[in-house]
């Protein structure tokens, strides 16, 4: 088994362990959180997702977002694993999809929709010293990336963590980037190379 899969089983498992209590805990103030760095308050349109289980979650962020009329994309899982984006228009506009996921009903605006992204925020398990991330190893938000630079589109990249989830080091593969910040219940950490 890969370092990152070891890693990745390491890491969900601790997320098993968290009471429902603490996930809707640490969600409100992850949302405090992230509303406070510049990039994200001064957004006029974020990319985001819809935490689902013991994800760190981003209900309370995407439903602030929107009472600040910031244009907010979900991300919707196409059969190759690329994504494709819809606006989220509130709880509601939610259905379930496959792998658990929750997905908007709204209409469909293309892969390209993010380029339009002034934040980007990725889900992950795991980030360092470096800013590097560890997600999920499905690959779409790598290419959502790899999108994002080839049309030298620069959107802040963020990621929602919980505290104990920043670590040492991350292993990497050559296709992995870095991202730019990190948002955790102590508060946000920004790394220079993202």
């Amino acid at each position: 088994m890969s370092a990152k899969a070891l890693l990745r089983r390491e890491l969900l498992a601790a997320r098993r362990l968290l009471s429902a209590e603490a996930v809707a805990q640490a969600a409100t103030v992850l949302a405090r959180r992230a509303l406070e760095l510049p990039e994200v308050a001064g957004a006029r349109t974020v990319a985001a997702y819809v935490s689902v289980g013991s994800e760190p979650g981003t209900r309370a962020l995407l439903d602030a977002l929107g009472t600040r009329g910031v244009r907010v994309l979900l991300p919707v899982l196409l059969a190759d694993n690329d994504l494709d984006w819809a606006p989220y228009e509130g709880a509601g506009s939610l259905e379930e999809a496959g792998r658990g996921l929750l997905e908007p009903t709204g209409a469909r605006l293309g892969p390209d929709a993010v380029l339009d992204a002034d934040v980007v925020l990725l889900p992950g398990l795991a980030v360092d010293g470096r800013g590097m991330r560890l997600g999920r190893g499905g690959g779409s938000y790598d290419r959502v990336l790899a999108r994002l630079a080839a049309a030298g589109a620069h959107p802040a990249l963020i990621v929602l963590l919980y505290d104990d989830e920043v670590a040492g080091r991350v292993p990497e593969e050559p296709h992995d980037h870095p991202v730019h910040a990190v948002v955790t219940p102590a508060g946000p950490r920004r790394f220079g190379g993202g």
